[in-house]
């Protein structure tokens, strides 16, 4: 079972992550609780350490992923740094790569010259993550900073690059030398690669000052695929309904067991139980903490798998 991490705010699911060692860099720390979860997830308590279904067939990743990945980034960013989000769904992602540029500027007294290039191959996702990205801090967009595409990365994309910083937010059979030949030099790419049915391997890339590609493999993760449109059925858009569906295909509920205070009325647990009911979650005031019901999906429990090796793996690596 994966170490579970839960919070009622942000600030404290970003402490908790940084006291125990996903966290490292006090820059991520501050860019991730400036970036709230809430606005990007659908859950009425978005502040657990797991992955969500979010709309059209794709997922939310936990937070530990998202901080893993800017942690192995973030040293590549500055303030005039070009970053490509391929597969950037919710845009949670892209939000964090725009502030770390601009916590960049600062830092340097600089002015800033970087832009982030969100791409998504199915345009409902990016109409979702606008909405998402506008809802946090419009001035992200508005000012330029964030440019959301449609795209997947192999074409129509070439004339915005080379890119400092690639990440791929969706798994991969294997990387395309179209992604390699968009990094610049001294840049670093981390995408997930493997059978996009199962447990991937997150690769890192760089490209040094000579044009040389180095791979290291870092972690196993699971992600969902990098979807193209044309693939996806045509009444597969989502609805409330079909989303509870596509979330649980093997019982009636998915179920959430959260502690609330002991000490909180049964007025106020109603209150609060009559929300979570909204999102299929029950509450059960006895428990300790936050789990996972049993009535998982077996693709829940291979991303269980795959975050424990992942959180196991923090303690083990070496800052790059």
């Amino acid at each position: 079972m994966a170490l579970q991490i839960q919070a009622y705010t942000n600030d404290v699911l970003i402490k908790k992550l940084q006291d125990c060692g996903v966290i490292k860099h006090k820059i991520v720390a501050n860019v991730m609780k400036e970036t709230d979860r809430k606005y990007y997830s659908n859950l009425f308590i978005p502040y657990i350490d797991r992955p969500e279904m979010i709309d059209f067939n794709a997922y939310l990743a936990a937070p530990h992923m998202h901080a893993y990945a800017l942690e192995k980034l973030v040293d590549r960013i500055t303030s005039d740094s070009k970053i490509l989000d391929i597969g950037s769904g919710s845009g949670y992602m892209a939000a964090c790569f725009a502030r770390l540029i601009q916590a960049r500027a600062v830092e340097s007294l600089k002015e800033i010259k970087g832009i982030v290039y969100a791409l998504d191959p199915q345009q409902k996702l990016i109409e979702t993550s606008i909405g998402n990205i506008t809802a946090d801090n419009p001035k992200l967009i508005e000012s330029g900073l964030i440019k959301i595409m449609e795209g997947d990365g192999t074409k129509d994309i070439q004339e915005y690059g080379p890119f400092d910083v690639i990440h791929v937010g969706a798994a991969i059979p294997e990387i395309p030398t179209d992604f390699l030949m968009l990094l610049n030099l001294n840049g670093r790419m981390l995408c997930p690669v493997g059978d996009t049915e199962g447990v991937q391997q997150m690769i890192q890339c760089d490209r040094d000052s000579a044009g040389e590609i180095t791979k290291k493999v870092l972690t196993n993760v699971v992600f969902d695929p990098l979807v193209d449109p044309l693939d996806i059925p045509p009444n597969t858009e989502s609805t409330d309904a079909n989303i509870s569906e596509k979330i649980d295909e093997s019982s009636n509920t998915k179920t959430i067991i959260s502690s609330i205070d002991a000490d909180k009325d049964d007025d106020t647990l109603r209150d609060i139980n009559e929300n979570l009911n909204k999102e299929n979650i029950a509450i059960d005031k006895s428990q300790p903490y936050l789990n996972l019901s049993d009535q998982v999906t077996q693709r829940e429990e291979d991303e269980s798998i795959a975050s424990t090796i992942s959180l196991k793996s923090f303690a083990m690596e070496s800052d790059d």
